[in-house]
């Protein structure tokens, strides 16, 4: 379990493909890539399958998104565009889920590709490819060849929840589904059924998909993942754990609705949601209520407002972990499993308990511990919510808290000074960012409620084997050889020639507080300590 993401990118995008349509019995297949030197040989087998997943019409330009998992569970997202005045489709594969930057990404590159010798895209590739990617809140400009504009690279911020109308996937989910059903969804994600959405458009398929896996941070959904399902990958649809799947309706009818057993479909060309379970009416009333009321004032969503209301929902049902970890000199911070659950008013109880089984809720505890243990911290959405949520009530624990704290400062003090001295560049900046991203919450910080719990070993954080499912397809890493696209004599590439012949030949184809992490980088030391590490 964990992240999905992968860490310390550096690379804007691995790989970009142009994808030649299937021509009758003869499947799409890669008709150029850049760079030639990426080999990945089941990516690139996969990505045309993904980038036709079926017959659909294309009247107007369309993106849409797919997600290769590889077998160490982490994403690779692929944003492809499909143009119906052309025959190909554009494809661009990265570890970055930036929508919104490689849709307009892959506008440029459709501008470029009509240019007979294909210079100017490759040189455009390879300035992008080479630039880097831009730290947190910032931006990098790349000019266009031949022409005065530049494509601008904006990184997201740190922490940012997905707003409208900036975010084209949330945009088009609450344009789509009403909240009602959008709560549902989120009641079935928590319990991690079988879900499916359907539509005829890919984009919308996979836009909404997407966007209610966004709607469950700092979750990440831990199973089957496929936004757009390619009819090769029918099968799936029969799995018998838990999945979230975006299936274009024609795909869909081919699968008896008798053989898909218990599964949760929302239509999201209709806003119709069919599910066998009750689990909306299953959470906590009081956070369906909240949530409700949140999601009823319609003049406060765009922005953040549909987010933060998700994040609202997730910070009342979870932010007790708090009060469930248990601090010890000298001892890892753990989380105490039956004080979470105790520490809750009685009606949350029930639903906490299944909780603490669900693959979501385990990565998302993991995560916590692993970044206090660190001595990092940290000062997510998530934590400045909880922080306002804690503030509301006063904890008995806070004073014992303190004194651990105040131990650990006054005998750590001087490491520490040596420490900062020598910390590397990346630790500093992380360091930095989490003290800037305080300031804006100090008030809020001043209230955060840390409840220490007597150390009970056996119910401290060591989740029982979850249920397990395999991931979305998964990719082994293989080379394969792969040559430049060859040119003619009269300096036109072959796949500009094919390009031309396939449009005759088929026109028709249809932080946190210091004081935490004074105590938890304490901890870390003074194990190394005792322990000779």
């Amino acid at each position: 379990m964990g992240s999905r993401l992968r860490e310390n990118v550096k690379q804007l995008f691995e790989c970009f493909c142009e994808i030649a349509a299937p021509v009758r019995e003869k499947p799409a297949w890669i008709l150029q890539k850049y760079p030639n030197s990426f080999s990945d040989e089941e990516i690139l087998k996969s990505v045309p399958k993904f980038t036709y997943p079926c017959e659909f019409e294309n009247l107007l330009v369309q993106h849409f998104s797919f997600v290769l998992t590889s077998i160490d569970s982490k994403w690779t997202f692929g944003f492809c565009r499909h143009d119906p005045k052309t025959e190909t489709g554009l494809v661009v594969l990265s570890a970055l889920p930036w929508h919104e930057t490689f849709y307009k990404l892959l506008n440029h590159i459709a501008s470029l590709t009509s240019n007979a010798s294909g210079e100017d895209l490759w040189k455009f590739l390879e300035n992008i490819y080479t630039c880097g990617v831009p730290i947190p809140g910032n931006s990098i400009s790349i000019s266009l060849p031949n022409s005065t504009a530049n494509f601008i690279c904006q990184s997201p911020k740190q922490f940012q929840l997905p707003s409208i109308p900036e975010n084209r996937n949330l945009t088009e989910y609450y344009s789509a589904i009403d909240s009602n059903n959008m709560m549902m969804i989120f009641a079935s994600m928590l319990y991690e059924r079988r879900i499916i959405f359907i539509s005829k458009r890919l984009s919308r398929l996979s836009a909404c998909v997407q966007a209610c896996n966004a709607l469950i941070y700092p979750m990440i959904w831990q199973h089957i993942y496929i936004p757009v399902l390619p009819l090769s990958l029918i099968d799936y649809l029969l799995a018998p754990m838990p999945f979230l799947i975006g299936v274009p309706t024609l795909t869909l009818q081919k699968v008896p609705k008798s053989d898909l057993g218990e599964v949760v479909i929302l239509d999201a060309d209709n806003n119709m949601i069919e599910s066998p379970f009750q689990d909306l009416e299953s959470l906590p009333q009081d956070v369906v209520t909240n949530l409700k009321k949140a999601l009823r004032n319609r003049s406060t969503l765009l922005g953040d407002g549909v987010s933060r209301a998700f994040l609202r929902a997730l910070v009342q049902l979870t932010a007790g972990y708090r009060e469930a970890l248990t601090l010890q000199q000298g001892e890892r911070i753990t989380f105490n499993q039956n004080a979470f659950v105790e520490s809750r008013p009685s009606s949350m109880q029930p639903f906490l308990r299944k909780m603490l089984e669900l693959q979501i809720f385990q990565q998302f505890i993991e995560e916590r511990l692993n970044m206090l243990n660190s001595g990092l911290g940290f000062s997510d959405e998530f934590e400045m919510e909880a922080c306002s949520y804690s503030a509301k009530s006063s904890s008995k624990f806070m004073q014992q808290y303190r004194e651990w704290t105040y131990t650990m400062r006054k005998e750590s003090s001087a490491f520490f000074r040596s420490v900062k001295d020598k910390a590397n560049p990346a630790v500093k900046y992380a360091v930095k960012s989490v003290k800037d991203k305080g300031k804006d919450m100090k008030t809020a910080y001043k209230g955060l409620k840390w409840k220490g719990r007597p150390n009970r070993s056996e119910t401290n954080i060591r989740f029982h084997q979850p249920r397990s499912a395999p991931s979305s397809p998964t990719l082994d890493r293989r080379s394969i050889g792969f040559t430049s696209p060859p040119k003619s004599p009269n300096g036109v590439s072959a796949t500009t020639s094919y390009r031309k012949e396939l449009h005759l030949r088929n026109t028709n184809f249809d932080a946190r507080e210091e004081e935490i992490l004074d105590f938890a980088r304490g901890n870390r030391e003074a194990s190394r300590d005792v322990h000779g590490a």
